[in-house]
């Protein structure tokens, strides 16, 4: 990827930032819960929460790469 296209390198900082924004929540969400004694169906909640989101990025950072190997 060149830093000649700034679309493709805003959309692969985004989908770095989810990343690492659902990472840190995710864990700190999980710690939170899991102190706080809460049930098990909203652990499982914030999973799926967190895998949506890293499916996301995912798929952009797909996009990303897809489009840059075109030229």
């Amino acid at each position: 990827m060149s830093d000649s296209d700034p679309k493709k390198v805003k959309q692969a900082r985004l989908a770095a930032i989810v990343i690492f924004v659902t990472a840190v929540l995710w864990m700190g969400l999980q710690y939170i819960g899991g102190r706080l004694g809460l049930p098990d169906r909203y652990a499982f909640l914030l999973d799926f929460a967190a895998l949506g989101a890293f499916a996301w990025a995912l798929f952009a950072l797909f996009n990303v790469w897809r489009n840059s190997s075109d030229g």
